[in-house]
């Protein structure tokens, strides 16, 4: 008698990969704060470190996934404050405003003010924006108190797990 071969089981789908993670483009365009100060690189790296942590906090409505680049730009205290209140209805500074195009705009003045108060590194206070920025196209918000405060925890928790030594 002849043996039939075994067909084996048809194999489940393979999951869809994942998009690669858009691109950070940096870009210092204010004169303010002198780049020593700044200390770039640091924050860099320290984002860079975060974006596995950011990618796993997504939320359902997040854009993050779409975007092949996100530009990462420091500003001045008086361009942020125009921008703010184009787009915002404030014209004050503030420290970062977040584009769900991909664009995630930051204050050097006041990211060295509030290093300075929290007595840290100005490339710290930088990396907590971006991170921030980009928890905003990972789909939180801090439209409310309580958004906020869930948005603060997990903001904290991925840079402590980010700066590793660099604290």
């Amino acid at each position: 008698m002849k043996k039939t071969p075994r067909r084996s089981p048809p194999r489940p789908p393979a999951p869809e990969p994942r998009p690669a993670e858009p691109v950070l483009n940096w870009s210092n365009r204010q004169r303010t704060v002198p780049p020593r100060v700044l200390n770039l690189p640091v924050a860099v790296s320290v984002v860079e470190r975060a974006r596995s942590a950011v990618a796993a906090a997504e939320r359902c409505d997040s854009v993050l996934r779409g975007l092949s680049e996100i530009s990462v730009v420091l500003v001045s205290d008086r361009r942020i404050a125009a921008l703010h209140g184009e787009f915002m209805g404030d014209p004050t500074p503030t420290d970062v405003i977040t584009f769900l195009h991909g664009e995630i705009v930051l204050s050097a003045e006041t990211a060295q003010r509030e290093a300075r108060q929290r007595g840290l590194p100005v490339a710290q206070e930088i990396a907590r924006y971006v991170v921030h920025g980009l928890l905003h196209l990972a789909g939180w918000t801090d439209a409310d108190a309580g958004a906020a405060a869930d948005m603060r925890l997990i903001q904290e928790k991925i840079l402590r797990r980010a700066r590793g030594c660099l604290c």
